[in-house]
């Protein structure tokens, strides 16, 4: 082949850390611009960007350029950096060191979108811990209880 060519759909969950603020419902739709802005630099396409106050849920498509975690560091590095400029209140903002990324079948990415969107009304009846457990056992991802929701 002559070129190199990929659509890849990921579904990127990540969070706060839990000794850190939590971010200002007024300012998650700057957030989630701003991390639009990152993906597009990386040569990503953002389908869906939400979340609440404690957590961020991102479905797009992974640039073929960049690795899974090169791409996820400069979401979370470069948001991190931005959200501490906003306001004084994000002094001490970080993200949780971890993350999880679950791939996407193209013909169910719309389902995905319309959980994100829904985000806030789904978090009405759940805890943000129940919800990452829920996804980890759906694509039977192991994991350590021990370190999994640690800052």
């Amino acid at each position: 082949m002559a070129q190199s060519l990929s659509k890849i759909y990921v579904h990127l969950v990540f969070h706060k850390k839990y000794s850190s603020v939590a971010i200002l419902e007024k300012d998650l739709p700057k957030l989630f611009a701003y991390i639009d802005g990152i993906i597009v630099n990386n040569k990503g396409f953002v389908i869906q960007i939400g979340g609440i106050p404690n957590h961020v849920h991102i479905l797009c498509s992974l640039p073929r350029t960049i690795t899974v975690a090169k791409f996820v560091e400069d979401i979370k590095r470069c948001s991190s950096k931005w959200i501490k400029t906003l306001n004084p209140y994000y002094s001490n903002f970080a993200w949780q060191g971890g993350y999880s990324i679950f791939s996407v079948n193209a013909s169910h990415y719309s389902r995905v979108k319309e959980y994100i969107v829904n985000q806030k009304e789904h978090h009405r009846n759940q805890s943000f811990e129940e919800e990452y457990i829920a996804l980890l056992k759906a694509y039977n991802i192991e994991y350590d209880e021990d370190y999994l929701l640690k800052d």
